[in-house]
C-alpha cells in the first residue's frame, strides 16, 4: 500500500499550530484516499477527539474548520465554545492565519451521520452529496468575506482530516513502568543471551515479523541486530517504496557481537502486505510460513501462492523449523488512516495465527513521529497520552490485548546507539521470548496429554 502522505505543508503546519497553541496533527482521512463520503469520513473521523478539517481549493487557498469536540455521527447540534473556522490567507497576509470564531457555540457543530463536517449551522460544509466541494454562507453562526476565506472557489482538489493532540498532553505517571537505567539495559541482553527453551532439541525461538509495506518490519530485525552489534548495522534491506523492498523470506540469525556466539533467536522477514489483491505478501501463504515449510532465500511471487512441489519446500518441518512467535509490525500514526482491504488482510491473519496457536504481539513503530515529547526523550513514551491511546485504537481495531501492543522506535535515522532506545528494543525481544514460551507450554501440554 502507498504511504498516506499528509498535503499539509510544514509552514502551513506551523500557521495552524499558531492557532491551536502548538498542538501535534495526526493525519486521519484523506479525501482523495478514501473517498469524498460521508460514510468515508464518520469511519475514519468519529470518536477521535479534537479534530481540525483541512480544505484545499485549486485557487491556492488552505481553510477548513476546527472543533474541539470532534465528531461522533451523534446526529445532534455539538457545543463548542472552541471552535473556529480559518484560512491561510494568500497575498500580502500570507503569515498571518484568519480566525474566525463561531459566534452561536450552541450550534458550532452540527453532528449528522448521513453529512460530512458542518460547522456553524451551514456556514461551513464539506462533502456535500458526496462531491469533493464545500458550501459556505455567512449567517448568524460565522461572519466571514468569502473571497477572503476561499477566493469565491468552493471546489477541493483535497480534503483532509487531522486529529488534534496536545503535544504536552502527558499522564502524571506512565501506564507501564520501565527502568531506564544502563543496568537495566546490561539486564535485558543478559536475558536474551541466557534464554533457553523448555523444549529440546530446540535452540532457537523463530519469530516472524509481518506488516504492511513501509511500517518497518526490516528495520526492527536491523535495530535488533544493532543492539547485540554494538553499533548501527543494516543487514537486511529496508526503505519506503510504495511496494515491498523484501522480496525473499529470510531468517536472520543474530550473533553476540561480531564474533559471538548464536542468540537464541531467529527473525523471519516476509514480504510486506499491500492494500491490493495480489500484491505484496499473500494471506493464504501465512500458513506456510507458520508452519515452517518454507525455507530461507525463498523468492516470494506474489501472483502465485507458496506450492508444495517448488524446490527446497520443507515437507516435514520440525518444531525448530516452525514459528514459535508473530509479531505484526503498524506504523503507529498509520493505525487510523490503513485502508478497508488493509484492516481486513490483517484481521484475517490473526485470526490464522490463532488458528495454529501461535502468540501473537504488535510491535508499534515511530512512536516518535506520534509525539514530539517522545522524539525528544524516548523514556517518555509511557506517559504519553497520543501513545497510549493510539495503543488503545490499535487494540480496538485488530482485535490484540492491549497488553501485547508494544511501541518501539527502530534505528532508521540514527548512526549512533541510544541506551533508552536500545531498552525499549530489548523489552520488545524479551516480551516475545516469553510469549513462545508460551507456545513451548503448550506444545508440552497437548504431548503429556
Amino acid at each position: 500500500m502507498a504511504e498516506v502522505r499528509p498535503r499539509l505543508s510544514k509552514k502551513e503546519e506551523k500557521q495552524l499550530q499558531q492557532l491551536l497553541e502548538n498542538e501535534h496533527f495526526s493525519l486521519l482521512y484523506k479525501g482523495s484516499v478514501h473517498g469524498y463520503t460521508a460514510a468515508a469520513f464518520h469511519a475514519k473521523c468519529d470518536r477521535q477527539g479534537p479534530s481540525l478539517v483541512v480544505a484545499y481549493n485549486n485557487s491556492g487557498f488552505v481553510f477548513g474548520g476546527y472543533s474541539s469536540q470532534g465528531f461522533n455521527s451523534s446526529n445532534q447540534y455539538i457545543k463548542d465554545e472552541k471552535a473556529f473556522l480559518f484560512s491561510l490567507n494568500k497575498g500580502e497576509n500570507q503569515d498571518r492565519p484568519l480566525k474566525i470564531p463561531v459566534k452561536n457555540a450552541d450550534q458550532a457543530v452540527h453532528d449528522k451521520n448521513d453529512q460530512g463536517p458542518n460547522f456553524g449551522a451551514g456556514s461551513l460544509c464539506f462533502l456535500i452529496t458526496g462531491a469533493n466541494s464545500t458550501a459556505t454562507q455567512n449567517n448568524n453562526y460565522c461572519e466571514f468575506d468569502l473571497a477572503q476565506f476561499h477566493g469565491n472557489d468552493p471546489a477541493l482538489v483535497e480534503c483532509e482530516v487531522y486529529r488534534i493532540e496536545g503535544i504536552g498532553d502527558m499522564l502524571e505517571c506512565p501506564w507501564r513502568k520501565i527502568t531506564w537505567t544502563p543496568e537495566e539495559r546490561s539486564n535485558l541482553i543478559e536475558f536474551v543471551k541466557q534464554y533457553k527453551t523448555c523444549l529440546n532439541p530446540v535452540s532457537q525461538v523463530r519469530i516472524l515479523v509481518i506488516g504492511p509495506v513501509g511500517a518497518g518490519k526490516s528495520s526492527f530485525f536491523n535495530s535488533v541486530n544493532s543492539v547485540f552489534r554494538g553499533h548501527v548495522t543494516s543487514q537486511a534491506i529496508a526503505g519506503s517504496d510504495s511496494t515491498s523492498v523484501t522480496k525473499k523470506y529470510r531468517t536472520y540469525t543474530i550473533k553476540d557481537g561480531k564474533a559471538g556466539k548464536l542468540l537464541p533467536i531467529i527473525l523471519c522477514d516476509s514480504m510486506g502486505l499491500e492494500e491490493k489483491t495480489g500484491a505484496g505478501l499473500e494471506v493464504e501463504d501465512v500458513p506456510k510460513l507458520l508452519e515452517g515449510h518454507v525455507p530461507d532465500r525463498y523468492l516470494f511471487n506474489a501472483a502465485a501462492s507458496i506450492q508444495s512441489d517448488f524446490p527446497g519446500y520443507i515437507k516435514l518441518p520440525s518444531l525448530g523449523d516452525k514459528v514459535h512467535c508473530v509479531a505484526f509490525v503498524l506504523d503507529a500514526c498509520k493505525v487510523s488512516i490503513l485502508s478497508a482491504n488493509l484492516e481486513e488482510k490483517l484481521r484475517t491473519l490473526r485470526a490464522k495465527v490463532s488458528q495454529c496457536d501461535v502468540p501473537l504481539v504488535l510491535l508499534l513503530t515511530k512512536v516518535d513521529e506520534l509525539c514530539p515529547i517522545v522524539a525528544e526523550d524516548i523514556q517518555e513514551v509511557y506517559r504519553s497520552r497520543a501513545v497510549q491511546n493510539q495503543v488503545h485504537r490499535a487494540a480496538a481495531r485488530f482485535g490484540i490485548p492491549v497488553c501485547n501492543i508494544l511501541p518501539i522506535k527502530n534505528y532508521s535515522s540514527s548512526l549512533e546507539l541510544d541506551c533508552d532506545n536500545d531498552i525499549l528494543i530489548l523489552h520488545a525481544v524479551q516480551q516475545m521470548l516469553r510469549f513462545a514460551d508460551n507456545y513451548f507450554d503448550n506444545i508440552s501440554s497437548a504431548v503429556s496429554d
